[in-house]
């Protein structure tokens, strides 16, 4: 059983998802990845945490989403007395400056307009895994 506490990758676009998932491959990521394909499946994240699941180490979320667009996931998550301390990196082809300044508004960590070259999102997976997953330091649940 994994002892690592998953990364949730929130993600529509079908091709994107088997990137970041192909690129976390190929790093060979300790940690497992969920998978929230639109807002609604996100927010049904928080009921599970609730319930006692493990809260991500990190969750990658797309801006542009169907149903809930990602500032809106990002605003409930961030409202959330258990969501709101894990740390959150859009990871999106965004690069307008006013959803970089909404998203950090609303208390983003980071914020990633996403490679369409594939061993440059390795890269960025990479950077994603080494800070997000080993580096930095998580409250205690």
């Amino acid at each position: 059983m994994n002892t690592q506490p998953p990364v949730l990758l929130v993600e529509d676009n079908p091709m994107d998802v088997d990137l970041a998932l192909r690129a976390f491959r190929r790093r060979r990521l300790a940690n497992p990845i969920e998978v929230a394909r639109d807002g609604d499946e996100a927010f049904a994240w928080l009921a599970r945490w609730e319930a006692g699941e493990v809260l991500p180490a990190v969750i990658l979320l797309d801006l542009k989403l169907p149903r809930v667009d990602g500032l809106e996931v990002l605003r409930r998550f961030k409202a959330h007395p258990l969501a709101k301390t894990v740390p959150v990196v859009v990871l999106t082809t965004s690069a307008d400056s006013e959803d970089v300044k909404r998203a950090y508004a609303l208390g983003v960590n980071s914020y990633i307009v996403k490679p369409v070259d594939f061993e440059k999102f390795v890269e960025v997976a990479s950077q994603i895994e080494v800070y997000w997953t080993v580096l930095n330091a998580r409250p205690s649940p």
